[in-house]
C-alpha cells in the first residue's frame, strides 16, 4: 500500500470514508428551548458569536447510512454567526453516537466532538421519545407527542437555520505543537425531506462530568420536530484559520 493514496488508516479497512456520503431514510427528532444566553457563550469560540438564547438538540436514527449502516446519533447546537461575515448556522458543542466509524469521521474531517454514547429513538404508544445516554446515565431525554400536527421543513428555520454546521476543529502535531485549529462548515446537500411533524415538546437534561449537557439549562421548552430525510454529507470549508499568518 502506498502511504501517499492513502486516505484514512488501517490501509487495508479504513475507519473514515472519502465523502460524500448519503444517508437515506434518517428520522430525526429535534428540539428548540430557551437557555441563559450566557452559557451559550460560554461554549462558542470567538470570533462566533451567539445569535440568540435558542438550543437546538437532534436525536437521529440513521436507519441506511452509507459505510456505516444503522446507527443512532445525537447532536447539541447553539445558533451562531462569524462576526464581520454573512456566514451562518449552528455550531456543535456535544454531539454522542453510538458509531466508531461516524466518530472518528465527524472528528477527523469537519473537527466535531464527538464522543461515544447510546442515543436512542423511538415510538412509545402516543408518543416519540429520544434519549442519549452516557456512562449509563441518560444525559439528555425529548418527547414530543405522535404525528399529531403536520409541518413544513422551513418551519423549523424560525429559530436559525441548522442545515449549516460550524465547529472547531483542533489537531496538534505528534510533537504537541499546533497542525490544525480552524473554524469549518459543512452544508447538507441534496436534502430530501418526506414528512415533517410539529408539537409540544420535552427537554430534560441531567448531570454527568464526561457529557455535559446540562451547562446549556432548559429555561423555557419551545417546539418539537419529528422529519424523515435523505441527504448528502459532503466535504466542507474552512470559514477561519486561527493559525493563518
Amino acid at each position: 500500500m502506498d502511504p501517499q493514496h492513502a486516505f484514512e488508516t488501517p490501509f487495508d479497512n479504513p475507519l473514515v470514508p472519502r465523502f460524500p456520503m448519503q444517508m437515506r431514510n434518517t428520522e430525526i427528532l429535534t428540539a428548540f428551548y430557551r437557555t441563559d444566553i450566557e452559557a451559550s457563550r460560554r461554549l462558542v469560540p470567538p470570533p462566533l458569536e451567539v445569535v440568540s438564547d435558542v438550543v437546538l438538540i437532534h436525536v437521529y436514527h440513521m436507519n441506511d447510512s452509507d459505510y456505516f449502516g444503522n446507527y443512532y446519533e445525537s447532536a447539541v447546537q447553539i445558533p451562531v454567526r462569524l462576526a464581520g461575515t454573512d456566514i451562518a448556522g449552528a455550531y456543535s458543542p456535544y454531539l454522542y453516537l453510538g458509531s466508531d466509524g461516524a466518530v472518528a469521521t465527524g472528528r477527523e474531517i469537519y473537527g466535531q466532538p464527538k464522543k461515544g454514547g447510546q442515543p436512542w429513538l423511538g415510538v412509545r404508544d402516543d408518543l416519540f421519545v429520544g434519549t442519549v445516554t452516557r456512562n449509563g446515565i441518560d444525559v439528555i431525554t425529548l418527547t414530543m407527542a405522535y404525528k399529531q400536527t403536520r409541518a413544513q421543513p422551513e418551519e423549523m428555520t424560525a429559530y436559525g437555520d441548522f442545515r449549516t454546521n460550524i465547529n472547531l476543529k483542533v489537531m496538534p502535531n505528534v510533537d504537541g505543537s499546533d497542525a490544525i485549529r480552524q473554524l469549518t462548515a459543512r452544508t447538507f446537500a441534496e436534502l430530501h425531506v418526506y414528512e415533517c411533524w410539529r408539537g409540544p415538546v420535552t427537554v430534560e437534561l441531567r448531570p454527568n462530568a464526561q457529557a455535559p449537557v446540562y451547562r446549556l439549562p432548559v429555561r423555557e421548552m419551545l417546539d418539537g420536530f419529528y422529519w424523515r430525510s435523505d441527504f448528502v454529507l459532503p466535504f466542507g470549508r474552512v470559514i477561519h484559520d486561527y493559525l493563518a499568518k
